[in-house]
């Protein structure tokens, strides 16, 4: 008998990145680039889409962008439906507020929850609709956080939103098995990114982080890539419903 390799191929399929012009949505959507998916990178911004456009054919690859926002459930519908059905989705578009509970103003809840769930229960919306009337397969990729696991100091806002996509990501994996379309999250660290560059200024803060990470380090964005191409791929075929933690240890306290 002959076993053969796992598949980490996904040659054709039509990929779909929120947030994907920069940061871990780029990097995402250059790993799936590379396993021969057809991306579109969605994003408010058409400089940064136009740049990362750019780096992408820059390192010999293609893709479509896409100005879109996400918050916005009639646009998604709308630039969603025009276009053909998307086999992998990887929800990335987030954004964090750290505050003590008390400094929360209504206007951050709004703002986190719009983009951190509400948004992504509007793009898989669209997209489970899509394959379910094509009677396609699919890989729906939440990005989550370590936050979505356990809690901490000035995050009450930010882990209640993760906590809400794994509970979304659990309940989907059991609505979609039978279609066949699988359904997990990515549960990152901290990664060293344009976004948490500022945060990492704080010596008292990095020193706190490292600390709380059994490798010792900060995560790197390109670490991410190897996930998201497991989740997409025929190599998880089996995987559904699971947060696979790439948080350097920090969970396993």
């Amino acid at each position: 008998m002959i076993i053969a390799p796992p598949n980490f191929r996904v040659d054709g399929q039509r990929a779909l990145v929120t947030g994907g012009s920069r940061g871990i949505g780029f990097f995402a959507a250059m790993a799936l680039s590379q396993i021969g998916a057809k991306v579109t990178l969605a994003s408010r911004s058409i400089e940064t889409l136009e740049a990362a456009q750019q780096k992408f054919k820059q390192e010999g690859f293609d893709c479509e962008i896409l100005q879109l926002d996400v918050t916005d459930p009639i646009a998604v519908d709308r630039a969603l439906g025009a276009r053909q059905p998307f086999q992998i989705l990887v929800n990335n578009a987030g954004m964090n507020r750290p505050k003590h509970l008390v400094d929360v103003k209504n206007e951050d809840i709004d703002a986190v929850f719009d983009l951190n769930i509400k948004a992504a229960f509007y793009v898989t919306r669209k997209v489970t609709q899509q394959l379910l009337e094509a009677k396609l397969s699919g890989s729906i990729i939440n990005m989550s956080s370590q936050m979505g696991l356990v809690g901490s100091p000035r995050r009450t806002l930010y882990c209640a939103s993760k906590h809400a996509l794994e509970g979304m990501t659990k309940a989907l994996a059991w609505e979609l098995g039978a279609a066949n379309i699988r359904v997990n999250t990515i549960c990152p660290t901290f990664i060293e990114t344009d976004f948490t560059a500022a945060m990492f200024e704080d010596k008292t803060f990095h020193s706190w982080v490292i600390d709380k990470i059994a490798l010792g380090r900060i995560g790197q964005p390109e670490e991410i890539m190897g996930a998201v191409v497991f989740l997409a791929s025929p190599a998880s075929s089996l995987v559904t419903g699971s947060a696979l933690m790439l948080d350097g240890g920090w969970s396993a306290a």
